[in-house]
């Protein structure tokens, strides 16, 4: 199974609609995928689930981790590098079982020039550290707010191809 990250707990983000997106694309495949927005993150994550401590609300998510073979990463630029909380989550999951091995595809958004390349790299090298398996082709998208319509589709021939490449070797990896 697939398991999409929405790497924000900001609310109705752009971040989720580009998970919902590929969502979309990996059930056009064939493809088992289900999408884990961090908006469903425990409020108290710091407490409840760090340091060895497991809440039975976090238990729900570590358990889709776990079961979990392949991620989508989609994350948003947040000062020149990923949201806090993502770093939170994976802090927060069970090691190695929820990465260990596993096979990863990174997404970077932003509403500037260059899609979270600082963050997407930063992202790379921690899954890295995990053991994961990275997929070369990253994807980018600056000016995420020129990219989709407001069915929340992408609306540039070439971004839908980069993004259908990646999706096709993610499923092949």
């Amino acid at each position: 199974m697939i398991l999409i990250i929405s790497g924000t707990n900001r609310p109705k983000s752009k971040t989720l609609k580009i998970a919902q997106y590929y969502q979309r694309q990996l059930q056009k495949s064939g493809e088992s995928c289900q999408i884990l927005p961090l908006t469903d993150l425990p409020a108290d994550i710091i407490v409840s689930d760090l340091y060895g401590q497991r809440s039975a609300e976090f238990q729900k998510i570590q358990q889709l981790v776990s079961e979990a073979d392949k991620f989508i990463f989609v994350t948003p630029e947040y000062n020149g590098s990923i949201p806090g909380v993502l770093k939170i989550f994976i802090d927060a999951c069970s090691f190695p079982i929820s990465f260990y091995h596993k096979k990863a595809a990174l997404v970077g958004i932003s509403s500037g020039r260059y899609g979270n390349l600082r963050g997407i790299d930063h992202l790379t090298g921690i899954c890295n550290y995990l053991r994961m398996h990275v997929l070369p082709l990253k994807i980018f998208l600056p000016q995420i707010q020129n990219e989709i319509n407001e069915e929340n589709n992408f609306i540039h021939d070439e971004t839908i191809r980069a993004i259908d490449e990646q999706i096709d070797e993610l499923i092949h990896f």
